[in-house]
């Protein structure tokens, strides 16, 4: 619930995510920053609801371990069998471990934020990372951590291929997802999707567009569960829709964003939420019980929030 809740509610709540809403502001004709105020105060909403959501759920079964909603394993008895204790007290050579951890996450972040979008003087040091230099990035700070802990060859090179171990029925699981989008784009299936939905939203008040944006482009997520294919799709056809509404596109691009990010907290097309739920060995049908409600939630204060960025215009970026 951390992982998938967390990553699911912030990316609902993108500020500057190049894959999601860098991609759609770039497809949309607007600067990456346009709208962050309002993105800005939908974040710190959401992500302050599910924080709340998690903890009541583990404050719940803390004291009645019998409402879990995966039974309880072999292993995870054994574990709580196990006497607590004080953990040891981590030497330098660990606390140097930890320190590379946080920096590679901190490289990670300043390599794919577009800093020049906000502060033009910085397009020098702007370094556009993508998933392959992502992927080196991480696959480098693995080996730099196993020689500062003193793993070994051996040690190393057995840690990398079990940590891949773990992942590979959700390397399945992701090439499947994705195959229903690719049968989805090559049948055309998707385009007709976005041709009938184009009618739905034109004629409306700023208010009433706003939540028709976020509503229209939920089918859209489910179809297209990669955000970035989905704002290359998708924003071709609505940013312009705003311009006839009289809505920033902003909002379009916040409605956008804020769809994909919902749907991909739930949807059995998401690699991410089919891989984490299978690493986690926890069935799909028992987290939807689970979320259900704290997705109905997020739609509620999203409709409420995109209507008010949409009358407020410091808030939409216009």
């Amino acid at each position: 619930m951390v992982i998938l809740v967390g990553a699911g509610t912030g990316t609902m709540a993108s500020t500057v995510n190049p894959f999601a809403t860098g991609v759609a502001s770039d497809s949309a004709g607007i600067q990456l920053g346009d709208g962050i105020v309002l993105r800005l105060l939908i974040y710190i909403v959401l992500v302050t609801t599910s924080v709340v959501f998690v903890l009541r759920y583990a404050n719940k079964i803390k004291g009645n371990p019998d409402k879990f909603m995966i039974p309880r394993t072999e292993e995870d008895s054994a574990l709580a069998a196990q006497s607590a204790g004080e953990p040891p007290e981590m030497d330098g050579r660990q606390k140097l471990v930890i320190w590379i951890f946080a920096l590679t996450f901190v490289i990670m972040i300043f390599s794919v934020v577009p800093w020049s979008d906000f502060f033009p003087a910085m397009e020098r040091v702007t370094w556009g990372w993508f998933f392959p230099e992502l992927a080196a990035l991480f696959l480098v700070a693995a080996v730099i951590i196993g020689l500062v802990g003193k793993l070994g060859e051996e040690g190393m090179v057995n840690a990398i291929i079990t940590g891949m171990g773990d992942f590979i029925g959700a390397a399945f699981i992701i090439a499947f997802a994705r195959g229903v989008t690719v049968v989805m784009n090559n049948a055309g299936i998707t385009d007709t999707v976005l041709n009938s939905l184009e009618s739905l939203v034109t004629d409306l008040s700023g208010a009433v567009f706003a939540v028709m944006m976020f509503v229209v482009n939920i089918p859209l997520a489910f179809l297209v569960p990669s955000s970035s294919g989905h704002a290359t799709l998708a924003m071709p056809i609505m940013a312009p829709l705003g311009d006839f509404a009289g809505v920033s596109r902003a909002i379009v691009v916040t409605g956008y964003q804020a769809a994909s990010g919902w749907v991909n907290l739930f949807t059995p097309t998401s690699a991410i939420v089919m891989g984490g739920l299978a690493i986690a060995k926890v069935r799909y049908d028992r987290y939807l019980k689970f979320v259900w409600p704290l997705l109905l939630l997020l739609f509620l204060l999203t409709c409420v929030l995109l209507a008010l960025g949409s009358a407020i215009p410091v808030l939409s970026g216009e």
